[in-house]
């Protein structure tokens, strides 16, 4: 096995990338990460070229993606591919080590640069280091040389940690072999099954399921919303037209700028973007009252699952939020026969609302030792906390217990 490292996707090419990775998880796709390092791009000169781009140096997301090849048959060819980055950072990353880095700095060291596998700005578990069909069995061997390779980045780069976030349990574990510690989190989300492994017919038996009050909850909710005269309407494909991007685009940067002070990380244009190369796995939830867009949510979604990813508004109307964001993409979800709907990082209120606390995975090493014990104990320490969360938040969900 041997390992390359490419400063941009374009490098590797989308015919490539696209015969690993596929085209079904949206958030791996050529189109998605092409649109994080291109759209926004300026080229009023060559030094600043990629300011405006949501995957740069400049935005503390440098790519440094990894292919895999087999040498074993006399030629090299391609079997895995890893969206990879340099971070000078820790923002956009939803798994937290602001605590480590300021450990780091205490001890006059340097925590950035770090080497993250990860999906920038998106806390969306899912496919990591992607192997092509044919060579599933090397699996293997191709984390070990993915692995080792990285490490010695980390020696030669004077990195100080690898890190992957998000990935698939199955991932997780492989990486775990590999020596990279297991952190354990969780997120909420809903599934698309009864308690008979049945998929729900339509919104009204997915509220048949809850318990009463919480059944009398959910309606009120939605009722609420259309007694302010605000319409939902669910766009998918070609239907999201350019100026509703701009609609979008605007709630997105007020809710951001509102929350944390600034305009989001994300330019209008890679929205744009992805709307022309993607937009058979965009969903956009709009908000209308007396024929004004005031809200909108932007999801994505693969064969089998939602992922809710952003969301924004002009005006507050009372319980919106839930209904743009969360009953509108399980009804999608239904109507689609899709399985699962993630709805993104935190939330201890979508419990309420029929979404379940499941655990997500990372894999850190650090490259220091007296460091890398510390943070392991750190890691072990912190997952009794998690798996406690996890079974009280369950005890809140609203199911029927019959």
């Amino acid at each position: 096995m041997e390992v390359h490292f490419y400063h941009s996707i374009e490098e590797i090419g989308q015919t490539l990338w696209s015969s690993l990775c596929g085209t079904d998880y949206p958030f791996i796709r050529y189109e998605f990460l092409h649109a994080l390092e291109t759209a926004g791009k300026t080229l009023d000169d060559k030094e600043s070229e990629n300011n405006g781009v949501a995957c740069s140096r400049k935005s503390g997301w440098q790519p440094y993606h990894a292919i895999v090849f087999d040498l074993s048959s006399g030629k090299q060819q391609a079997v895995a591919a890893a969206p990879m980055y340099l971070k000078y950072h820790s923002y956009g990353e939803y798994i937290f080590d602001w605590a480590w880095a300021d450990a780091f700095h205490r001890n006059g060291l340097n925590y950035y640069p770090k080497l993250l596998g990860a999906i920038p700005y998106s806390p969306v578990s899912g496919s990591r280091i992607a192997i092509a069909s044919d060579a599933l069995e090397k699996s293997d061997n191709i984390y070990q040389a993915l692995i080792e390779a990285c490490k010695n980045q980390c020696e030669e780069l004077d990195i100080s940690s690898l890190h992957f976030l998000y990935p698939e349990q199955s991932a997780s574990d492989a990486l775990t072999a590999q020596q990279l510690t297991q952190r354990y989190s969780h997120q909420y989300h809903w599934f698309n099954q009864d308690k008979s492994g049945e998929a729900y017919k339509d919104f009204d038996d997915f509220l048949a399921h809850l318990k009463s009050r919480k059944r009398k909850d959910l309606k009120k909710e939605r009722r609420q919303v259309a007694e302010q005269n605000v319409e939902l309407v669910r766009l998918t494909g070609d239907d999201i037209t350019p100026e509703l991007w701009d609609s979008f685009y605007h709630f997105y940067q007020r809710t951001y700028s509102k929350r944390s002070g600034h305009g989001g990380y994300l330019p209008k244009a890679f929205f744009q973007t992805i709307g022309e190369s993607m937009p058979e796995q965009l969903l956009l939830v709009l908000a209308v009252q007396n024929e004004d867009i005031i809200a909108g949510a932007l999801n994505l979604f693969s064969s089998n699952t939602l992922y809710g990813r952003y969301w924004g508004c002009s005006k507050e109307a009372e319980f919106l939020h839930f209904e743009a964001c969360y009953y509108q993409g399980i009804e999608f979800c239904i109507e689609r026969g899709l399985t699962k709907f993630d709805a993104g990082a935190q939330g201890e209120h979508k419990v309420q609302r029929g979404f379940k606390p499941v655990p997500t995975w990372s894999n850190h090493w650090i490259k220091q030792q007296d460091f890398r014990e510390a943070i392991d104990d750190f890691i072990e320490r912190e997952a009794e906390q998690v798996k406690q969360n996890i079974a009280n938040t369950s005890e809140w969900l609203p199911f029927n217990k019959s």
